[in-house]
């Protein structure tokens, strides 16, 4: 082994770690340097936990073959039931776990065995030599799931390593854990803000936006949509079916506003209260009645899906207005909200409301209307004037012609 190669990789995964390079760039970087003084890698692997509403972890999969490199991430979700879970049971990091053990190789070109499957698959790939390690986080430095860094090398190497080989390996893995740790802690505190705040919302937090009373004046399109007769649904409905109900068909409501441009702002209750800031207004107003259109696609198949199991369904009331609202921190010093807030928020809640009435699934304020492009006015129909409760003056509300929507 090169002396002079160690430290140079030592003095790179302090500075990768410190520029809050991806695990990726990380394992990837440490295994070419780690080939350049002397260690014989032929497949590593780096597995980390995460706090995540989906995933479980990911692990980052690093292979050599035929003088070529690659790398490959692999995302992972729960791994306490099913087929997940015996995989999980018949790993090798489970029997470091169960039995306190920080580090477990096996020598195939000796003849040692294992009866861990991640092992058998390494040796009928050809590796002479394999060794796991576990680099486990201090209690106070565990987020969710996230308490140890586990890892496997192995060689093809007839002769296997020598032992000053896998002392090196051992060295430079706490340094190694410690950079991909601050990455992966980086995408949590990502993952959490834009899952609890909204994409936008959680971009400006990240970007040092959280201090209280900042907010900046802007004109957007809001929606605010809820489930039609949730009340009746969940009073009728056995409890441990509500959850699953209001998650169907807030994944469609969700789904449908973001990938039509919009951002999800509030979930409250069955509501949802989300904006539309494209400029000019008028391509956020087609952005909004695209994403109404997807929404009841989507809400179409859910009942399909949702009825033959049995299951309750329901439609998604929608109220579109266009308006100016201040969107940022608002609340006190120990907790903020990043929202809207403004008359235009009360309103398009009270236009929401007012589908029950009128018996539309969507409505769309004067405002809206008149920022709609000329010509995608087509669909829309007047419905008439009402009062709104908490606003003013009466205004003409609107609703979306199915047989004239493109």
């Amino acid at each position: 082994m090169d002396a002079a190669s160690l430290s140079e990789l030592r003095t790179w995964l302090t500075e990768a770690g410190l520029a809050g390079e991806s695990e990726i760039a990380l394992l990837d970087g440490f295994c070419r340097r780690a080939l350049k003084a002397g260690l014989p890698l032929a497949r590593a692997a780096v597995i980390i936990d995460t706090l995540h509403p989906v995933l479980e972890g990911r692990a980052f999969l690093w292979r050599r073959e035929a003088g070529q490199t690659q790398i490959e991430l692999v995302e992972y979700g729960p791994t306490s039931e099913g087929e997940a879970a015996e995989n999980w049971r018949r790993s090798v990091f489970f029997h470091l776990l169960q039995t306190g053990g920080s580090l477990f190789r096996v020598r195939f070109h000796t003849g040692e065995t294992a009866d861990f499957s991640n092992f058998a698959r390494m040796r009928d790939e050809g590796m002479t030599d394999v060794t796991a390690v576990i680099t486990r986080f201090p209690r106070s430095g565990t987020i969710g799931e996230m308490d140890a860094l586990y890892s496997y090398w192995a060689t093809d190497c007839p002769h296997g390593f020598d032992d000053a080989q896998v002392e090196a390996i051992a060295g430079l893995i706490a340094m190694l854990a410690l950079a991909v740790k601050c990455a992966s802690l980086a995408r949590i505190a990502g993952t959490l803000v834009e899952t609890y705040l909204g994409r936008d919302a959680g971009r400006r937090v990240l970007n040092g936006l959280i201090r209280r009373g900042v907010a900046e004046r802007i004109s957007a399109v809001l929606w605010y949509s809820d489930l039609r007769e949730f009340t009746r649904i969940s009073d009728q409905s056995p409890p441990e079916q509500i959850i699953p109900l209001l998650d169907d068909y807030a994944e469609a409501v969700i789904s449908a506003i973001y990938d039509n441009g919009g951002d999800v702002l509030k979930l409250i209750g069955d509501g949802t209260l989300a904006i539309f800031a494209a400029a000019p207004a008028e391509v956020a107003c087609r952005s909004a009645i695209a994403a109404h259109g997807a929404l009841q696609e989507q809400v179409a198949q859910l009942n399909q899906h949702r009825a033959r199991d049995g299951l309750p369904t329901t439609d998604v009331y929608v109220g579109l207005h266009i308006g100016e609202v201040f969107y940022g921190n608002i609340g006190s010093d120990q907790r903020l909200d990043f929202t809207v807030v403004g008359p235009a928020v009360n309103e398009v809640a009270r236009i929401a409301a007012m589908c029950r009435s009128v018996e539309r699934n969507v409505l769309l304020s004067q405002a809206f209307a008149d920022a709609t492009a000329d010509a995608e006015r087509g669909p829309l129909v007047s419905v008439g004037r009402y009062a709104l409760r908490g606003v003013e003056r009466p205004q003409e509300l609107f609703t979306l012609d199915p047989f004239r929507t493109e």
